[in-house]
């Protein structure tokens, strides 16, 4: 168990309020390894301010549907010069940038069988008058 300095750091709760993420959600992405914290001798979690910009992060690539197993293996990448890391980042970000592309696509074909039905349904309320 590491102690920090107060003034390098903010707890858990100065973090969820200034990402708008919930101290839950941290704790979360802490035990998934996409971040990390140091414990007081209290055993309360204390992040560095660097860590704001890291949970934004987080947020972004979750909000684009991966999944924290995914954003683990491109995490790295942010922290580390070594080649190698950079390019598994590479050939993973690339993966799921044909996964994102795909699954618009099949969005895309939704939305456009509903705008058919929509469009049915139009007329057919036309016809009987509830319109």
């Amino acid at each position: 168990m590491t102690t920090t300095s107060a003034a390098a750091t903010m707890k858990i709760g100065e973090l969820a309020r200034l990402t708008g993420v919930s101290a839950r959600s941290l704790r979360y992405y802490e035990q998934q390894g996409l971040m990390h914290s140091t414990r007081s001798t209290g055993g309360q979690r204390h992040y560095a301010a660097t860590e704001v910009a890291r949970v934004e992060m987080i947020r972004r690539l979750f909000d684009a549907g991966l999944s924290s197993k995914v954003i683990a293996r491109l995490l790295p990448c942010v922290d580390s010069d070594d080649g190698e890391v950079a390019e598994d980042a590479f050939t993973t970000m690339r993966g799921e940038r044909d996964r994102l592309t795909a699954d618009i696509g099949r969005l895309v074909e939704a939305r456009s069988a509903l705008d058919e039905l929509i469009e049915l349904n139009t007329r057919y309320r036309d016809r009987i008058g509830t319109t």
